[in-house]
């Protein structure tokens, strides 16, 4: 029997004060008692992570593993070990049991009676009340202090100031560092000169060969502009300048996935609230100045102009620095996407020019759009390449085949512990010569139950396989109606729903599809969809490349599809290169 075990913990300071180690105490001894040998390798364990989340490292390698069949018992010292919601437990618990492999508490044994159902309710109801309760007295604790004055909401104290060491969030022991704070000045005088921008202001930072906020010589334009919409520098400390939003997309799409991290959404000022006064560097009428300025030159942006339509905007990347590429339209009716690493450097962030050459919109619009066709009205070859990743077509008979040799092999060997079993009560073996057979024919028996759970499993997903691909092909048959009278803003939905990248490589163009799997999925971005991306589990290098696109090349649908398959919560797009549709084409 293969047991696995699991352990967690809240907080790094519980980690740090062994708590996760009296845990691991607690199941080694229960193992003892119950005669189960104790693997390290089998330990899975989360130090600092919240219950409250199913995005847990070492959750994410047991519930793959156990996808795969390959443990029969999984123990954990409490419910709200596994999880403080509820639902998250009932979740968890189900998909184990879907897997074969059953979960076991310490402190209290579950088993499938009513009784014992009901006290499994009440515990995760009670886990989950105790942290919300908890989380919220935590959060009016630190308003009430806010509001007292008593207390800083810094976790490092903005550019230009100093806090006491000893008392970090105190602001009674904040005050000016004079150096930063006479850039800081400088910068607001400088920034309402006419023609001045965040650009030439950053640049001004350079040569002057001032350090950044984080010791840098090269400053960042956010920086400075985060500088300038930081109330504080009047004089007044606020809280409720943002509130935090999830992440819809990606930051990249030639990066490895990474932790799932969201941002920060801007209030408005009424909703500012004072909490204490700290030394001032400038005016509030200089402040109100530079924001006014700041939203004038927004308006004005690059980014805001949509004069000139382009098939691929945001999809594009360069294959040769990794950055994304825009549009840009000259006078003379010439456009081309320009890679960003072509910037200056303080937009590219980088010492040296990218070498690649701009990318003619009309050749790389129609080699895209051709593409697409192609792909759209040929759905077969879709589904041959998902069957060819599943490992070939299933036939019926060959599976009920393999059905009934492992059962004949199950009442084979159950036969022979029978006829044992009578020959050692003829006293015709020894107690030692029954026990030593009778224990090679149960492990040749839990081998058959193995491969049979495999098997099995295997049909599970050959049979969500086949609903893919009737999805994909009826998707097909419905936009290949109108796809030769598309419009652009039609053609345009369609590259955005069907192109995660493209990737262009000198003379070479690698387009990713992203095709729908179901309904759901039809009418949004792959990029959007944040199941895929986010709250992936901790991936194989293999699966971190397919995804994340870490080199160039082809892209087998193997180990897309086997994360599909094996993902905690189902996703609803899948994104693959197709081998037998197309090679890599020449620009």
């Amino acid at each position: 029997m293969k047991i696995a075990v699991y352990v967690r913990v809240s907080t790094q300071r519980q980690a740090q004060t062994q708590t996760i180690e009296q845990q691991l105490d607690s199941l080694r001894k229960y193992h003892e008692a119950q005669g189960w040998s104790w693997q390290k390798e089998h330990i899975f364990r989360d130090d600092g992570y919240s219950g409250a989340k199913l995005r847990r490292p070492g959750l994410d390698r047991l519930r793959e593993q156990v996808s795969r069949s390959m443990f029969d018992r999984v123990v954990i010292t409490a419910p709200d070990r596994l999880a403080r919601n509820y639902v998250h437990q009932m979740l968890l618990i189900e998909e184990f049991e879907h897997g074969g492999c059953q979960v076991e508490f310490v402190d209290r044994p579950m088993s499938h009676d009513p009784h014992d159902q009901l006290l499994l309710q009440i515990r995760g109801a009670v886990s989950e009340y105790e942290r919300s309760l908890i989380a919220e007295r935590m959060r009016r604790g630190r308003r009430q202090k806010y509001l007292a004055g008593g207390l800083l909401p810094w976790t490092h104290a903005p550019y230009g100031y100093r806090v006491d060491p000893a008392h970090p969030r105190d602001p009674a022991g904040v005050r000016l560092e004079p150096a930063e704070a006479a850039v800081v000045a400088e910068l607001f005088t400088i920034y309402l000169q006419e023609g001045r921008s965040l650009k030439s202001v950053t640049q001004h930072l350079i040569d002057l060969g001032i350090s950044s906020p984080g010791g840098k010589t090269r400053w960042n334009q956010a920086t400075i502009r985060g500088i300038f919409t930081n109330p504080v520098y009047t004089g007044t400390v606020y809280i409720g300048r943002s509130r935090p939003t999830e992440a819809r997309g990606r930051h990249s799409a030639l990066v490895p996935i990474g932790r799932g991290r969201g941002g920060h959404t801007q209030t408005t000022q009424e909703e500012w609230t004072a909490v204490t006064q700290v030394p001032a560097i400038i005016s509030q009428e200089q402040f109100d100045l530079v924001q006014a300025k700041l939203a004038r030159n927004q308006q004005f942006a690059r980014r805001n102009n949509t004069a000139y339509p382009y098939l691929l905007r945001a999809l594009v990347s360069c294959g040769t620095c990794r950055l994304g590429c825009v549009g840009r339209s000259s006078r003379g009716g010439y456009a081309y996407y320009v890679c960003h690493g072509k910037s200056h450097g303080i937009i590219s962030r980088r010492d040296e020019k990218c070498p690649a050459r701009s990318i003619p919109v009309e050749q790389l619009d129609e080699l895209v759009w051709q593409d697409v066709y192609e792909m759209l009205t040929h759905s077969d070859t879709i589904a041959t390449a998902l069957y060819r990743a599943q490992g070939g077509l299933w036939l019926p008979q060959e599976l009920q085949a393999r059905r009934e040799n492992l059962r004949k092999a199950r009442v084979s060997l159950e036969q022979q512990m029978e006829r044992l079993t009578d020959a050692y009560l003829a006293n015709v073996l020894q107690l030692e010569e029954y026990k030593r057979r009778r224990l090679e024919l149960e492990q040749r028996l839990s081998v058959i139950a193995e491969q049979k759970r495999q098997l099995e499993a295997n049909v599970g997903q050959h049979d969500q396989l086949a609903g893919m691909v009737q999805s994909i092909e009826a998707f097909c048959q419905r936009v290949q109606q109108g796809i030769n009278e598309a419009t652009f803003e039609q053609k345009r939905q369609l590259i955005e729903l069907l192109i995660d990248r493209v990737v262009v490589t000198g003379d070479e163009v690698e387009i990713r599809y992203v095709i729908p799997t179901s309904s759901k999925s039809v009418t949004i971005r792959f990029c959007h969809l944040r199941l895929d991306y986010f709250n992936a589990p901790m991936l194989s290098n293999k699966c971190q490349e397919a995804f994340g696109g870490r080199h160039r090349g082809r892209q087998t649908c193997d180990s897309i599809l086997n994360l599909l398959l094996h993902l905690p919560q189902r996703v609803d797009s899948l994104s693959f290169e197709l081998e037998d549709l197309r090679e890599t084409r020449p620009l």
